[in-house]
Parts: C-alpha cells; sequence; structure tokens
C-alpha cells in the first residue's frame, strides 16, 4: 500500500468515526428533549388535575372521542388512522393509550339475564328468568337500554360516556363464581376499574368501583334507563285499571320502607339509606349499600310514549361523599315474592303492602298480610288450585269473624224494638235535653240494653274485620303467587281480568272484552245489600233503595277490571254474607217497631220530675 492510499485511508476513517460521534450526540439531545417534552406535559396535566376529583377534556365532535384524564383516547377503531396523523391529538404516541372499541358482555346466571356495557361500565340491559309470560319469553326490566343503568360520575367527571377496556367474552354463562372487569386509563396512569361480580343461583351482583392514582371526593350513582312493566296494562280507558300495576321510587330509609309516586322531579335526603330502587308490579331492583350511608336520592318521572296506559317510570340518582378508595354495593333484582325477599333481611316484603308509622301499622298490618298469604299458600300445598284456597281462605276469615256480625246484628235489632219509645221521649222533652237523656238511659236499663255495648258490638267489631279484609283485598292484588294461575272453568289467570269474549266490549268498563266474574258480582252484592238493609233499623226506605241498587253499579264498574282472584274472593263473601244473614235473622225477631223485646215485653221509662 503506498502513502497516498494510507493517508486516505486514515482520512476516511476519521470522516466516519466523525459522522458516526455526531449522529449519536444528535440522538442523544433528541432523546432528551423527547424526555423533556414528556414530562411538561405529564407536569402541565397533572397541574390542571385537581386532588381527588378527574377533570375529563371536551370531546372532538368528529372523531368522537371518551373524556379521558389528560389526553383524549380514540374512540371507533374505524376512524382510528385518521386520529393517528393529527398531530395535536397523537403528538407522543408513546403516551396514548390503546383505541377502546364500544362492545358488550352479556352474563346469564339461573336468576336473570345481564348485559353490560363498556361504555360507561353500565347495566345496559336485565332480563329477568322469574317473569316467564305464556310464550315462555323473558321481559326486559330496563325501559330505555341505552340509557341503562348505575352511570358513574365524580366531582365534575362524568364517566357515562368513557369507553372501557374488557377483557372478557360476549357471553358468559355462570355456572362458578364470575367477574367482569371495565378498566379505564388515563395518560397519567390513573385509573378507573368497574367490576361486576355474578353467582350461580343468587339474586345479586356486586358491582365495585376502584380509584387508583388519584381519590374522588364525591359521587353521584345513576340510573337513568328507568323500570320497565313486565305485564301486560289493560287495554283502552277504564274506571281503575291502572290502580293494580305499580310503578314506584323505593327506598329503605332505615325506620320504613318509602313508595313514593314522583309526578315531576323529587329529591329525598336520607341519614342512614340502606337500599334504594324502582319497582312494578311483580318485581324490584335496587342498589343495596354494605351499611346504612347519609345519601341523597333524586328522582325524575320518565314518560313511556309507545303507551298511554303506563303509568310511567323514573330516572334517579344517588350521591353522597365517597368514604374510601373505592365504592361498593349490591344491585339486586328481586321478583317480589314474600318469602324469598323477607328472607334478605331487608325489609324489601314492605315493598309488596306497606301501612302507616304514626299507627304502627308497618308492623302490624304487613303482619296481617304475611299471615293471609301464607294461609293461601298453605291451601294451595294441599290443593294445588289457588281458586280454591282463595275461596277456602275467604270461608275462615268470614268465619272469624261471624261472631262479631251476628252481636252487631243483635244490638242492632234490640235499638229497633225500642225505637217507638225513643221516639215518644224525644217528643215529650224536646224542651229539656236533660230529661230526655235520663229518660233514654232509663229505658235502656229496664231493658237490658247497655248504649255502650251495643257500640262495641256493632261499630267495633267493624273496625277491627276491616284490616283483615283489607289484607287479603291487597294480598290478592298483589301476589306474584297468583300470576298466571288458573281457577276453574273459564278463569285462566287470577292476576287478569277472566276475558271470555274480547269481540264484545264496554267501553270504560269492560274496554278489554266481555268477562263474566264482574256480572256474578252485581248479581251477589245487590242480593247481599238487600238482605243487610233488611236488617237495619231506623234507615230510612228511600236510603236503603238507593243503596241496594248503588253498591251492585260501584262495584260492577271496578270490578270489571279487577284481577280475576280478587273478584272471586268479593262474589264468595257475598255468599257468604248472605246465607249469614239468612241463618242469623230465623233466630231473631223481625226489626219492626213491637211492644215486645226478645220475646219479653218493652217496658216504658218512668220519668221522674224535679220537685
Amino acid at each position: 500500500m503506498n502513502k497516498n492510499t494510507i493517508i486516505g485511508s486514515v482520512l476516511m476513517a476519521v470522516i466516519v468515526i466523525w459522522w458516526m460521534t455526531m449522529n449519536s450526540a444528535n440522538a442523544e439531545a433528541q432523546a432528551a428533549a423527547k424526555a423533556k417534552a414528556k414530562e411538561a406535559a405529564a407536569a402541565e396535566a397533572a397541574q390542571s388535575q385537581p386532588s381527588g376529583e378527574l377533570v375529563l377534556p371536551d370531546e372532538k365532535p368528529e372523531v368522537k372521542a371518551p373524556p379521558v384524564l389528560g389526553a383524549p383516547v380514540v374512540a371507533d377503531s374505524a376512524t382510528a388512522d385518521s386520529v393517528a396523523t393529527d398531530s395535536t391529538v397523537a403528538a407522543d404516541s408513546a403516551a396514548q393509550p390503546a383505541p377502546v372499541a364500544p362492545r358488550t358482555v352479556t352474563v346469564e346466571t339461573d336468576k336473570f339475564i345481564m348485559t353490560l356495557d363498556n361504555r360507561g361500565g353500565r347495566i345496559r340491559s336485565v332480563i329477568a328468568k322469574a317473569l316467564a309470560d305464556s310464550a315462555g319469553k323473558f321481559p326486559e326490566l330496563i325501559q330505555d337500554t341505552l340509557r341503562g343503568a348505575l352511570d358513574l360520575k365524580l366531582g365534575n367527571a362524568d364517566l357515562s360516556d368513557v369507553l372501557f377496556a374488557v377483557d372478557a367474552p360476549e357471553w358468559i354463562t355462570v355456572d362458578a363464581d364470575t367477574s367482569v372487569q371495565f378498566v379505564f386509563e388515563d395518560a397519567g396512569k390513573n385509573k378507573v376499574i368497574r367490576s361486576y361480580a355474578f353467582t350461580k343461583t343468587g339474586v345479586s351482583v356486586r358491582q365495585t368501583n376502584k380509584f387508583e392514582g388519584f381519590r374522588p371526593a364525591e359521587y353521584e350513582l345513576s340510573w337513568k334507563g328507568g323500570m320497565k312493566e313486565t305485564e301486560e296494562l289493560p287495554k283502552g280507558k277504564s274506571f281503575g285499571g291502572a290502580s293494580y300495576f305499580f310503578s314506584e321510587v323505593i327506598f329503605n330509609n332505615s325506620e320504613n320502607v318509602e313508595r313514593e309516586t314522583v309526578r315531576d322531579a323529587e329529591t329525598f335526603k336520607n341519614d342512614r339509606l340502606v337500599w334504594a330502587g324502582l319497582r312494578r308490579k311483580y318485581i324490584a331492583m335496587s342498589v343495596q349499600f354494605d351499611k346504612p350511608i347519609p345519601a341523597t336520592l333524586q328522582t325524575k318521572f320518565m314518560k313511556v310514549e309507545d303507551d298511554e296506559k303506563d303509568p310511567g317510570t323514573y330516572q334517579i340518582a344517588l350521591t353522597d361523599n365517597l368514604r374510601g378508595d373505592s365504592l361498593s354495593y349490591e344491585f339486586m333484582v328481586l321478583p317480589l315474592q314474600w318469602d324469598e325477599i323477607e328472607a334478605l333481611g331487608k325489609d324489601y316484603e314492605k315493598v309488596i303492602v306497606s301501612g302507616w308509622t304514626w299507627c304502627g301499622a308497618n308492623v302490624w298490618f304487613v303482619w296481617i298480610c304475611k299471615m293471609l298469604l301464607k294461609l293461601l299458600k298453605l291451601f294451595y300445598a294441599l290443593i294445588p288450585n289457588y281458586g280454591v284456597a282463595i275461596i277456602l281462605v275467604t270461608f275462615i276469615v268470614r268465619g272469624i269473624t261471624t261472631p262479631f256480625t251476628v252481636k252487631q246484628l243483635k244490638s242492632t235489632r234490640g235499638m229497633a224494638k225500642l225505637k217507638p219509645q225513643i221516639d215518644e221521649i224525644n217528643v215529650k222533652y224536646r224542651t229539656d235535653p236533660q230529661k230526655k237523656q235520663a229518660a233514654i238511659m232509663e229505658l235502656y236499663s229496664k231493658n237490658n240494653i247497655n248504649p255502650l255495648a251495643s257500640c262495641t258490638g256493632g261499630c267495633l267489631p267493624m273496625i277491627i274485620q276491616m284490616p283483615i279484609f283489607m289484607g287479603l283485598f291487597f294480598v290478592l292484588g298483589r301476589a306474584m303467587e297468583l300470576r298466571g294461575m288458573p281457577a276453574f272453568l273459564w278463569i285462566s289467570d287470577l292476576s287478569k281480568s277472566d276475558v271470555v269474549w274480547s269481540g264484545f266490549s264496554i267501553p270504560f268498563v269492560m274496554p278489554a272484552g266481555l268477562a263474566i266474574l264482574p256480572w256474578i258480582m252485581v248479581v251477589t252484592t245487590y242480593f247481599q245489600t238487600k238482605v243487610t238493609m233488611s236488617g237495619s233499623a231506623g234507615m230510612d226506605p228511600a236510603q236503603q233503595k238507593m243503596m241496594v241498587w248503588m253498591m251492585p253499579a260501584m262495584m260492577f264498574f271496578f270490578s270489571a277490571v279487577m284481577p280475576s282472584g280478587l273478584v272471586l274472593y268479593w262474589i264468595i263473601s257475598n255468599i257468604w254474607s248472605i246465607v249469614q244473614y239468612k241463618v242469623i235473622n230465623r233466630n231473631l225477631v223481625p226489626a219492626t217497631a213491637s211492644s215486645k223485646l226478645n220475646g219479653k215485653e218493652v217496658k216504658d221509662a218512668e220519668i221522674v220530675k224535679k220537685k
């Protein structure tokens, strides 16, 4: 190798080494610049985010990106490529979370089928298996499935439109304890984790929300989709038909279970809220906390647009301060079967029947209804026909109250016997009330009649009977056990009107079609009222005639849309009353004016005038 070649080679090596050194220095400078820029962006994001509160930037309308912590995230994979080219959105691809596409996860247990939505990590759909219709189809419980239930808001940050990442199959059949987890993570590595834990046979879902990297001060849990009626609503306009369907806001404030029908919007502040939710006729859903909390319940009426007969549903929201780094509760799906919900120990049975707290009816009246339902189920266990069970329960209830009725009738007849003498006293001493009262009391005394005993033997027994009759009335109108249950002959469903011909209808009275039981109700009510009025002392004949016709007409209007189980109970009760009065009247003197009382001469009162 000559001298020139050696010099050239050395110069080339020096140039190569110098070039490599310069490139390395530039790369290090660029890396340092990028790191510095990244640190600056993170610091800026941290400064814009207050402690304990999520601050979510606005979405780009064209991209439809979800709100996130510190940086926007691509919401739709179909637009991911176009967004990636936008330097204002993806200045540093290394800091961007992976795009999340909308999707759902459906979980099936023995009790329900629930669909979860990764948008907001909410519940989108709940299908109850306990309420299959005649075709075997299960009803949807969420009125508006696009809005769903259990949206979460932390401070001012609304997560209802955030797309959560979820790693779960589209359909899960629960054979053992299973959980589905939704995760949202921002550029600052802050996380919101929403998980749903399922059991095979449980009526609840355990919903847990964990917060990593930050701690919210307060939360709002909202249920925007309302609750859908599972039963077929009566057709056409009728008198009182909708009164047998329920759409209520329900909550347990540790003192009592409240059932509210809200017309517009209303707020309920609770110091010790146990659970809150919504109910329809045969089912309820609620958010149940592990221990009572001081939460505010906000409610808003939600009209069902496609059904004018539907009483509507409600949107509700629960607001409270967050205690700790997580929020957990049970989401309950509760078919209103008394024994099952009572066993939960949270007073859910009072969703079916409740009572006034001022007189303790929230305890004793609920107990009466419980005993009547147990008696109904006992007879059904012996004779598997709820129609027969209703008849037997009616016999027992009327048998228990018969002694009071007999005493009342005897008392009424005794008072009727003395009416001519009382009328004479009223005329004789019309200007002297004291003498008139003394004469009437002496008349009662000489004929062994105690006015106080007559009152307690007449009015009080009726007052005692009323809670029993009302309890049976409520139980038959609300008991899920009667749903879809046939009785006999044409009565195919005790929870509905016994329509036998839909081709004929009476506007406002029988809009769904011709029913038979209401006509039987009219006939039995007419004779029952007539027999009862014949034993009433002192009632004007014109008043008696009016009552004989008014009662059947009134009962016809209401019974035409009543559940047939209720109408059957009332018919049997009328028949019992007719037979009862016929038997009692054989052994009692007719209630007409006479000089004899119970076979003895009526003794006139001797009025002693004051000197």
